[in-house]
């Protein structure tokens, strides 16, 4: 029985491979943004959601530089060209968010030479008070709507380690590449918070958040070996749909907080991740260009 409930979910997971790109609202508009000179999701055998945060135009019109800034989701399949893909690109920094246990399950192993520096913490995953029993009872819409009720509480989970980008792209250590598993939950915060410190306007963030729903290949994550994959593997396929795709709902959850905050943007970039404006002013001169 488990057997057939794991083969429907993989049926379900393959709408949300590349071939489903047609159900992402605006992300034709944001991979139209990438195609001038570059493309989004970089050329990888074994890549997870890997792509390159370049190309997008700010408020005042400036274009956020291609080759500095990577988003990614787990990097252990990679291959051995693959890695020689990314040391041409000169990455020298990688944020990894995982947890122990994924680290542990899906180890990174960066060959000799020129490998980045990683940084990454030891924690245990917290799931948000998921129970994979009774998960298995639910629909998709009570899925989608754990998952928006989880996602503000990202921002405080992974304060030091956002904080800690940050102070990576101020001394310049770049290219950077930050990653977790899927490369859309909390990287997808990662990547709005590092967009939205650049002055890109809030739609455009919102569009390369939903690019996951294009770019990510869940049947990677739940081939891993470990508790949590094993999990996902016994849920119905519809609701792991909705935990393994994005959803608009999900990061405008986080972009209430933000938005409440006292100074709104402003403020909170500047009590929550300590960057002041001349920090601000600072990452935009690097990060972006006319």
């Amino acid at each position: 029985m488990q057997t057939k409930i794991f083969a429907g979910a993989l049926a379900a997971l393959a709408l949300l491979a590349p071939a489903g790109v047609s159900a992402v609202h605006g992300q034709a508009r944001a991979t139209q943004q990438a195609q001038a000179a570059h493309e989004r999701l970089l050329p990888l055998q074994g890549g997870q959601n890997f792509r390159d945060l370049g190309g997008y135009r700010t408020r005042t019109g400036r274009t956020v530089r291609w080759g500095l800034l990577y988003r990614s989701g787990a990097m252990n399949g990679l291959t051995e060209a693959d890695f020689a893909y990314l040391a041409k690109l000169g990455i020298r920094t990688v944020c990894d968010f995982r947890s122990t246990e994924e680290r542990t399950a899906a180890p990174v192993r960066w060959p000799g030479g020129k490998t980045p520096k990683v940084f990454a913490d030891d924690y245990k995953l917290d799931m948000g008070g998921l129970d994979f029993r009774a998960a298995r009872s639910w629909t998709a819409e009570q899925a989608r709507s754990m998952m928006a009720s989880s996602y503000p509480g990202t921002l405080e989970k992974f304060n030091g380690q956002y904080r800690r980008m940050f102070q990576q792209l101020l001394a310049g250590n770049v290219p950077l590449a930050f990653n977790c598993s899927a490369g859309k939950d909390r990287t997808g915060v990662a990547a709005a918070l590092i967009l939205t410190a650049l002055d890109v306007p809030r739609e455009t963030v919102i569009e390369d958040y939903l690019l996951s729903n294009r770019y990510f290949d869940p049947r990677k994550a739940v081939a891993v070996d470990s508790g949590i994959s094993q999990g996902w593997r016994q849920l119905p396929p519809e609701v792991l749909k909705a935990f393994m795709g994005v959803d608009r709902s999900y990061i405008e959850a986080v972009f209430r907080v933000i938005d409440a905050h006292q100074g709104g943007t402003e403020g909170y970039l500047r009590d929550a991740l300590g960057l002041r404006r001349v920090d601000l002013l600072a990452l935009r001169q690097r990060y972006t260009m006319r």
